[in-house]
């Protein structure tokens, strides 16, 4: 538990499955107030926000689209007209979609972009904004992937927007610390979710990625969600400008383990 957290108000965008469900549940734990951002599942959003509310925390439901930035301004408008401040930015939100470099289309490429890179610009601007004018020691955490830093063919839009994220954070981290605002990602490797369950019950599919991490096994949602409510807490206080790694050791070449060396 993290006590700083409690009565916090915190953004969540794509709240209503998935990482950003599981995020929403923890700071709810902690006593946070949440506003929950979803885009097509009202349903799935009021469920999680009642998860929220019976953990302990306070919740909001608001629609939104990240790829359209006034989605992303109303969404901080909804955390203080409902609760009267900003504490916590995420940007969660996202989508990917396989599809051949040679036959991916502009339109393609930059509806990732949008969703992906642009959505979180757009919330990570408007936070600072807030912060800055309300003299607000804010937190900004984007949820990335690690591929920002593995390649991914066939998903160059996706990875484009994760490398691309990787750097924004780290300039805005440089731009925002003098005001005290602290901007971390956290990047995320094979995880279960609700989005990719039935890719992990194809044996074949899961024995593919175990072999890619150290660890050897699939992560879970709620193992990102609880490095969130530490880098938003105040035992991360001097934590600026890093991507933490939530991926078993992913990142770290596992094609060596078995080499003789």
């Amino acid at each position: 538990m993290y006590p700083d957290l409690k009565d916090k108000i915190v953004v969540i965008t794509g709240a209503s499955s998935g990482i950003g469900k599981a995020m929403a549940e923890e700071f709810g734990k902690q006593g946070a107030k949440v506003v929950v951002n979803y885009r097509s599942s009202e349903e799935e959003a009021n469920e999680v926000a009642q998860t929220v509310k019976e953990n302990g925390g306070e919740a909001v439901v608001q629609q939104g689209d990240v790829s359209k930035e006034e989605d992303v301004i109303a969404l901080i408008q909804t955390a203080i007209d409902t609760y009267g401040s900003l504490d916590i930015m995420i940007n969660n939100a996202g989508t990917e979609k396989a599809t051949p470099t040679t036959e991916m289309s502009a339109e393609e490429f930059n509806h990732v972009m949008n969703i992906n890179l642009t959505g979180a610009f757009v919330g990570s601007r408007e936070a600072a904004k807030y912060f800055i004018d309300n003299d607000i020691k804010g937190n900004i955490i984007n949820i990335s992937s690690v591929h920002d830093v593995i390649p991914w063919p066939n998903f160059v839009n996706y990875a484009a927007s994760k490398g691309g994220m990787k750097l924004m954070m780290e300039t805005m981290s440089m731009e925002f610390g003098p005001k005290g605002i602290r901007v971390n990602n956290i990047s995320p490797g094979a995880i279960m979710s609700a989005h990719t369950r039935e890719k992990f019950t194809d044996p074949e599919t899961r024995a593919e990625t175990e072999k890619m991490i150290p660890m050897g096994v699939i992560g879970e949602a709620r193992q990102v969600a609880t490095v969130a409510t530490f880098l938003a807490s105040e035992n991360a206080s001097y934590i600026t400008g890093e991507t933490i790694y939530v991926d078993g050791g992913m990142t770290k070449y596992p094609a060596f383990m078995g080499g003789k060396g």
